[in-house]
């Protein structure tokens, strides 16, 4: 397997900054040379695990009482959020939105990554979400993005049934404690760097070309004693 420089992602598929800091590292990545030779892994972080499964509130309701506000007062933050999404690229409808405890959506995650497809699943989660204004924690909803993804569906919800994948979220979680997470987005680049929030792409990028220079150091590329032959090039030359 190829070697890269690891870029991990401790993420809450109902966070709006972070998909919104998804699209600005995408931006990032697609400046830097090097993209080629980073892997993005995506972390699990939940932001609330309280949240009912049955719950039944809009998410204006959600924050005024969470944080003593009016609904009127969280409708209009939750404007920004939508202003700040298009500014990227991502058309977000809190009117539609609905809250979810996410533990079910990450086990997804892991098993989409188990199957190559984590990247995917984390995009697929988050316009479910904020953009078509599903339930995130439907078993039938997770059902269809396993689907849309080529995934098996029903392994994934036997493997749901079983919580095979209960402990590596739980992990996750753990180790963002350990790294000191304390709010999401939270990027690290190559166990060296982190980045807190959605930065704009310059700030990205900046850190990407540090800490690969340095990820390059201790991983050089093969240093070849080449033979000399006849070959031909991309100009369209052969001798």
């Amino acid at each position: 397997m190829e070697n890269k420089m690891i870029v991990e992602i401790w993420s809450d598929v109902v966070c709006p900054y972070c998909y919104i800091g998804k699209r600005k590292l995408e931006k990032a990545l697609s400046q830097f040379e090097d993209s080629r030779q980073v892997n993005v892994v995506w972390k699990s972080y939940i932001l609330d695990p309280t949240m009912p499964d049955d719950y039944d509130k809009s998410t204006y309701e959600q924050i005024a009482s969470k944080y003593g506000t009016t609904v009127e007062e969280a409708k209009a933050t939750h404007r920004k959020l939508e202003e700040a999404a298009k500014a990227v690229g991502l058309d977000y409808d809190f009117d539609k939105v609905k809250p979810a405890n996410t533990m079910k959506a990450h086990q997804l995650i892991h098993f989409a990554k188990a199957n190559g497809k984590q990247d995917e699943a984390e995009e697929t989660l988050f316009r479910t979400y904020f953009t078509e204004g599903k339930n995130i924690n439907n078993v039938d909803t997770l059902a269809e993005i396993c689907s849309s993804l080529g995934l098996n569906k029903e392994e994934f919800l036997s493997a749901l049934a079983k919580e095979t994948y209960h402990d590596d979220v739980r992990a996750d979680i753990y180790e963002a404690k350990q790294v000191g997470v304390q709010g999401v987005p939270f990027f690290v680049f190559n166990r060296k760097y982190a980045v807190r929030g959605g930065q704009e792409p310059a700030v990205f990028l900046e850190v990407l070309q540090k800490s690969f220079s340095e990820w390059r150091k201790d991983n050089p590329l093969p240093n070849l004693e080449i033979i000399e032959g006849q070959v031909c090039t991309p100009d369209g030359k052969c001798d």
